[in-house]
């Protein structure tokens, strides 16, 4: 991938009128410069986005070097959800294979992100990037490449940029579950998202309502959320007590679909006698449950090495090709069934 040439010590010592070396001891806060020299190169380096490389001679040990993945995300909820543990459990295990190490960061947004990602590469602390939750108009997808960071974008490639991309068909998956949901009777069928700015959550809303649409149901009811269980509780609550109530819910993640089984079981419901529940992902959650949640199932682990070994063979020169990973496939279990009689 093309970018900007990468500044190097070299560059700094020139432009400051210096050796190398008076560079190296600024950096340092050594001794054998003066105060005035050292505020000197370390005012061209800032204004030339230049880092000292600390890791150059770790990197080297590592093999192919440092992973970078930035989440943006509250500590205590990346904690409990099983997507990203399953997703970085992969990422670790090619990682392992190549004796290569991952430098994960949690993040207030995208543009703390940018800083972060520059930071990292101009510094030398990793030879590449994931890339993950990609929104519409993402600002990483047009800095970055600036910088040549090599990265991997999790995403459909129309949100991607120029990073090449490794996405599931969400689209398509989104419609297999409203299909489903459909031939077992369901006429009602809701969706509990995630975040509406997420590229995949605004893939799978669109695909949710041109699937209604395509098979004569409705309403089109659909709540965003941040994935967490509280605001999966209180969305499926929400729903259960509109005017229109869904007999069937979809959810984003399987932290949500069990706080919604959760809460039919405080409002009286029977699964799936009353309501029938959808999980996404198919994390060990969905067999613990009573009924076990059905689910559309995603190897997840999976899906972090495929991510992982695509960002290696980028780094290894073969260019930025993007690749599908396997669609989640629909996995029926004792939360899905016809739905309730009407007047009986």
């Amino acid at each position: 991938m093309t970018g900007e040439p990468r500044v190097t010590i070299r560059d700094v010592a020139a432009r400051a009128g210096v050796s190398r070396a008076a560079v190296s001891l600024a950096f340092n806060d050594k001794p054998g410069v003066s105060a005035a020299t050292r505020a000197r190169i370390l005012g061209v380096a800032r204004d030339m986005g230049w880092e000292p490389n600390r890791s150059a001679q770790a990197r080297k040990r590592a093999g192919t070097g440092t992973v970078g993945l930035a989440i943006c995300r509250p500590a205590r909820q990346l904690g409990l959800e099983p997507f990203y543990m399953e997703f970085i459990s992969g990422i670790e295990s090619v990682l392992n294979e190549r004796s290569s190490a991952l430098l994960l960061r949690l993040v207030r947004d995208v543009d703390e992100e940018v800083e972060l990602q520059r930071h990292w590469w101009r510094s030398g602390q990793i030879a590449g990037s994931i890339l993950v939750d990609l929104r519409q108009q993402d600002a990483r997808v047009v800095e970055l490449p600036r910088i040549g960071l090599p990265a991997v974008a999790v995403g459909h490639p129309d949100l991607a940029g120029p990073f090449p991309a490794v996405w599931t068909d969400d689209a398509s998956a989104v419609a297999e579950a409203v299909r489903y949901l459909a031939a077992l009777g369901h006429t009602s069928v809701a969706r509990v998202g995630g975040h509406a700015e997420l590229g995949h959550s605004a893939l799978r809303t669109e695909a949710f309502a041109r699937t209604l649409r395509a098979l004569d149901l409705s309403p089109d009811l659909q709540v965003a959320t941040d994935f967490s269980g509280e605001q999966g509780a209180s969305a499926t609550r929400a729903l259960l007590s509109g005017a229109v109530r869904p007999t069937a819910i979809i959810y984003d993640n399987d932290v949500m679909a069990v706080a919604g089984l959760s809460v039919a079981g405080e409002m009286g419901l029977r699964v799936p006698s009353d309501l029938s529940l959808l999980a996404w992902d198919d994390s060990q959650l969905c067999g613990l449950t009573q009924p076990r949640l059905s689910a559309m199932s995603h190897d997840v682990h999976a899906f972090g090495a495929d991510v992982a070994r695509r960002l290696f063979a980028l780094l290894a020169g073969e260019g930025a090709v993007s690749r599908p990973a396997r669609t989640p496939v629909l996995t029926p279990r004792g939360s899905t069934g016809p739905p309730p009689r009407r007047g009986v």
